[in-house]
């Protein structure tokens, strides 16, 4: 499976973007799609997952009630909506696809797939 992330720059605080990850290749492989962050000095963290058929998602708890995760399946893409930016969202963004069930998700080490980073940057 390829991801392609995209969407990420820079917006004040309270301000919103959207990030978008395209999927292609063995599609059919996978059992989630979702969006990691990594802050400079800070371990990798969950941010959101979507499941492959969008019923189920699970969010970390610094971004509940912000963001929201969803998917077009017809388009193979996973959209990462963020509203109410803090500086503290500051990170590079990475989309990551697996076969693993969404409680998983919480391990980033046993995710298989990774797509590029996206710089998000929200200033003060």
């Amino acid at each position: 499976v390829q991801l392609q992330a995209s969407g990420g720059g820079l917006v004040q605080a309270g301000g919103s973007l959207r990030l978008s990850c395209a999927a292609s290749g063995s599609t059919f492989s996978i059992n989630a799609i979702g969006w990691y962050r990594q802050a400079p000095g800070k371990q990798r963290e969950l941010v959101a997952v979507v499941s492959n058929g969008g019923g189920s998602t699970m969010y970390g708890d610094s971004v509940k009630g912000r963001f929201t995760i969803s998917r077009d399946n017809a388009k193979s893409t996973v959209y990462l909506q963020m509203n109410s930016l803090k500086p503290e969202d500051t990170a590079v963004y990475y989309c990551a696809a697996s076969t693993l069930l969404l409680r998983i998700w919480v391990q980033p080490e046993r995710i298989g797939n990774w797509g590029q980073g996206t710089q998000v940057t929200v200033s003060s």
